[in-house]
């Protein structure tokens, strides 16, 4: 998925701000909550807001229509808001969203970094917050350093599940194609600055690991998450490896597969040679809309529709019904090939 785990640099401002709740929480002796305020339950019609980054992607899109038709079943007034790639305007649109009286705050943060501010916004608006997709902590910029119960209630996939998933498909392909373990080396490629894709890519090696019957040399790239950046890095690989006749690429999204097997073909490597295993299925799909063979042999379908239904029905059970917020809540995930994407329901991006 997943470009959309993608992180710019801050304002300066913003992180002196975040600084400044987490020093002030510390030394008047309070702990942030994680997740806001405590609020009752609300008697009228409930008003939500969504504010998502990067929504023009395609993961996203299908969240925002999850998240709408879900609103629209249960009657909520649900807004949602792009931000882009840009962290200050969570600040700045969870502020808007708060003082128009949203009763909860839905949030996929551009950075991570701005999770004390936005916390301690819910916590002084008195509105529920709740992230989808990736985390956020009440009392550091990191949540890769946070205590979990510090951690704000998640809902979106497990990291560790899919990366687990997309390392078994691989070796089943692997084991499938009957190479030389000596011959074929494995790709992981991934943003490396970003928590969620990290846990992904070291649980797709890890199941590799387990399940190829071989060891096979694996090769760490580091990418931006998208198509083009990924396919750069990754042809300086093939280029730097001459004496490689087989690769096998896993990485944090669709946009990295993409990206190498794209590298690849451009390389001169048949389909035959590549085993690329995408994540959330939504470029996957393009390989296999031609009916010719592909590098590209499966892919984990994510839906964020399904992310952003599940996100608002949770956040509708805790403010009409006083349902405490589950610590994570998944959506289901499928591998899915050429096969049968379209029987699961993946949209081609």
């Amino acid at each position: 998925m997943l470009a959309h785990h993608n992180r710019r640099p801050m304002a300066a401002a913003a992180l002196g701000l975040a600084t400044m709740l987490v020093v002030s929480a510390c030394s008047s002796g309070q702990e942030t909550q994680a997740g806001g305020a405590e609020v009752g339950k609300v008697d009228g019609k409930i008003s939500l807001a969504y504010l998502q980054k990067q929504g023009d992607q395609e993961y996203f899109i299908g969240e925002a229509a999850g998240a709408k038709a879900k609103a629209a079943e249960l009657g909520i007034d649900l807004k949602i808001v792009n931000l882009g790639n840009d962290a200050n305007k969570t600040v700045s649109e969870a502020q808007a969203a708060i003082s128009q009286k949203s009763n909860g705050l839905i949030v996929v943060v551009p950075d991570p970094a701005v999770g004390p501010q936005v916390v301690q916004l819910a916590k002084d608006g008195k509105v529920a917050l709740l992230t989808s997709d990736d985390q956020i902590c009440s009392t550091g910029p990191d949540p890769s350093s946070c205590g979990a119960d510090a951690l704000v209630p998640r809902i979106g996939f497990s990291g560790e599940q899919m990366g687990g998933e997309v390392g078994k498909r691989a070796a089943e392909e692997f084991k499938k194609a009957g190479w030389n373990p000596a011959e074929t080396r494995t790709i992981s490629a991934w943003k490396q600055d970003v928590t969620v894709c990290t846990d992904r890519v070291n649980a797709s090696k890890k199941a590799f690991t387990e399940s190829a019957g071989a060891p096979v040399q694996n090769i760490d790239v580091p990418t931006d998450n998208s198509p083009t950046g990924a396919q750069d890095k990754i042809a300086a690989t093939i280029t730097a490896n001459p004496a490689v006749k087989h690769w096998v690429v896993w990485g944090c999204n669709d946009e990295n597969v993409q990206g190498g097997v794209t590298a690849l073909e451009n390389a001169g490597f048949k389909a035959d040679d590549v085993i690329g295993v995408g994540l959330g299925a939504y470029l996957a799909c393009k390989n296999w809309t031609s009916g010719k063979p592909s590098g590209m042999k499966a892919a984990l379908f994510i839906n964020g529709k399904d992310v952003g239904a599940l996100a608002v029905q949770t956040m509708y059970d805790k403010l009409k019904d006083g349902k405490d917020f589950p610590k994570e809540a998944f959506a289901p995930t499928k591998m899915v090939d050429a096969s049968n994407w379209k029987d699961a329901g993946v949209t081609c991006g």
